[in-house]
């Protein structure tokens, strides 16, 4: 029962495999329960439906209430943009630095944005993990590829 004290007891009573525990959530709640987390665990879908999971740094907007659209980047070329161009649809989930999950999946849409709505998600992750994301900024500077930004709403 370690690690389980900062959760409600209905989000560990769910769907069980063989390989693996899913936790779930009414989807009423919708992305509220991302407030106090840092990263999410973002599941994208390749193809032939196979989910491929990665946790990245997001930014909430609105920054306070209960958001709306996350905000997301990537090097344009990544797997994940890829795949997000090709379906949409994701999964999301709150999870820590290793992609350990930290609450429920929730369906979502994710799409790429540009002009205002890309730099306007930039600011927001600027503001929320600062001075790191400054850094990596600095260091991308140099690098050849271009960023896309995602928004990601509930489905």
């Amino acid at each position: 029962m370690t690690g389980r004290a900062n959760y409600p007891p209905h989000l560990f009573c769910v769907d069980a495999t063989a390989s693996r525990i899913e936790l779930t959530m009414d989807a009423s709640t919708g992305f509220a329960s991302f407030q106090r987390h840092k990263y999410l665990n973002l599941e994208t879908f390749r193809k032939n439906g196979q989910g491929v999971r990665t946790p990245v740094w997001f930014a909430a907007d609105p920054a306070s209430g209960v958001p709306q659209t996350f905000y997301v980047y990537s090097t344009a070329d990544s797997g994940k943009a890829k795949r997000i161009r090709n379906r949409s649809g994701v999964r999301v989930a709150p999870c820590d630095a290793r992609g350990n999950l930290r609450g429920d999946w929730i369906e979502a849409r994710a799409e790429v944005v540009t002009g205002e709505a890309a730099q306007h998600g930039m600011r927001l992750l600027n503001k929320k993990y600062i001075p790191w994301k400054q850094l990596l900024d600095f260091f991308s500077s140099f690098s050849r590829h271009p960023r896309a930004v995602f928004a990601i709403r509930p489905a």
